[in-house]
């Protein structure tokens, strides 16, 4: 193989092959979660509304269908307009299609309990194994119908939505912050202020950008955890700017510290402490990362990751709310000395793959030891990248199973990777911006 990852003459198999210098700067697509939001909340504005640097993957495109069949005029282009309707969403006449994407279906389950009639959720293979029982739960107490299949509620979901729903003060009960979301943008909709609590506190985006759309919302925290209440109203029309995708950057953070010969810079990015805990890890296990803001906006910063020598660390799973960013950091523990704990890993199992199983997975094709005990699961590093063996690996569905092998593979023996289409739900070019920079 050359240096570059190219396509293998069969569809959805990709050869990686070890990359001899990892230099330059990418600028990873717009974050998803912001994306996903800035859609739906101008679809529920009155007017036009823009925005700029969203996320090219497959995932937000569902939610901006999904707003077009609810009554939204999108126009699509390098920026986004969207035209909420005077009279408000209303009902679909045909099932709302997520694909692949757990947060379209979470989110828009929040927004439909707040539209009165009968809508319908459906999502690929992969979402229709996920569960929706959390989401369900908080929307049928604000009076909402939402049913699914089994007890655990997985696609298709059909939600009777009402106006206005119910104000309930909610508290959730494992870390979700599409599960927050949901409460939150169905709030909008009830016949007065809702509460939602969170012992362990998520990402802030929906609350953030419900505040910049004019909607009045507060948030109180303690040693206890996180209170967040919002009132009812409409979100305003607006221009969105959506900055980089702190989750994509992970991949190549870690290529940066992994490889033997790198410096990659990220710029665009957000400094949200909930987004970016797995920076913290890294630096932890002696990761050369750090941080330049970008000009005057101190929001936004590039992060730059050098080659380093890693050691084991402890990764627990309150710094890394969404554990998105986990399929990466199992690639830095497999490069490490000594062993790296990964605490209280269970949400890893109703990702878009097993992703538990996936990263002992990967962690046993790089070459390392690697084994569970409940909700936890260990690796015992090589010591290096350039002693992980070749491997192959099937994806499952999962865009960061994809993105963490291609990395692996890269820095190390190279790899084949079987699934490598799923990769653009969130990042159809990833391929490209590895490329660019050997």
């Amino acid at each position: 193989m050359n240096d570059d990852a190219r396509r293998n003459d069969h569809d959805d198999v990709r050869d990686v092959a070890t990359m001899s210098r990892a230099h330059g700067r990418v600028r990873v697509p717009g974050d998803k979660s912001a994306s996903h939001r800035a859609v739906l909340l101008s679809a529920l504005a009155e007017g036009e509304s823009t925005i700029t640097g969203a996320s090219p993957g497959r995932d937000v495109a569902a939610t901006r269908r999904a707003v077009e069949q609810l009554g939204a005029r999108v126009e699509a282009g390098p920026t986004l307009t969207v035209l909420g309707p005077a009279e408000g969403l209303r009902p679909a006449p045909q099932p709302l299609d997520c694909e692949n994407s757990g947060t379209t279906m979470r989110l828009l389950a929040g927004v439909l309990a707040a539209i009165a009639g009968r809508h319908e959720l459906v999502g690929d293979a992969s979402l229709s194994r996920r569960p929706m029982d959390r989401v369900a739960v908080p929307l049928e107490r604000m009076g909402a119908g939402v049913s699914g299949q089994g007890p655990r509620c997985r696609a298709p979901l059909t939600v009777d939505g009402r106006r206005p729903l119910r104000a309930i003060s909610y508290r959730v009960p494992v870390a979700s912050a599409q599960v927050k979301s949901a409460v939150l943008l169905a709030a909008l909709g009830a016949d007065g202020p809702c509460e939602v609590e969170e012992l362990v506190r998520t990402r802030t985006t929906t609350e953030d950008m419900l505040i910049d759309a004019g909607v009045a919302i507060a948030s109180d925290e303690s040693g206890l955890g996180r209170i967040v209440r919002v009132e009812p109203g409409r979100p305003r029309a607006r221009e969105w700017s959506v900055p980089a995708d702190p989750s994509q950057a992970a991949f190549f953070a870690v290529l940066g510290v992994v490889h033997r010969d790198a410096l990659v810079a990220l710029p665009g990015l957000e400094r949200h402490a909930e987004r970016v805990g797995f920076v913290d890890v890294l630096v932890r296990m002696g990761g050369r990362v750090t941080w330049s803001e970008d000009g005057p906006d101190a929001e936004r910063a590039t992060l730059v990751a050098a080659s380093s020598t890693l050691t084991g660390t402890e990764v627990r799973g309150e710094e890394i709310p969404s554990l998105d960013e986990v399929p990466a950091l199992v690639v830095a523990a497999a490069a490490a000395r000594g062993v790296s704990a990964f605490r209280s890993m269970a949400e890893l199992r109703v990702k878009e793959s097993d992703r538990f199983v996936a990263a002992l997975e990967l962690a046993h094709a790089l070459g390392c030891a690697s084994w569970a005990d409940g909700d936890d699961f260990f690796v015992e590093g090589v010591g290096s990248a350039s002693r992980f063996a070749p491997f192959a690996l099937a994806a499952g569905l999962d865009h960061r199973v994809v993105m963490a092998s291609a990395v692996a593979g890269a820095a190390g023996s190279g790899c084949r990777i079987i699934g490598v289409s799923t990769v653009a739900t969130s990042y159809p070019h990833f391929f490209e911006d590895l490329a660019s920079l050997r």
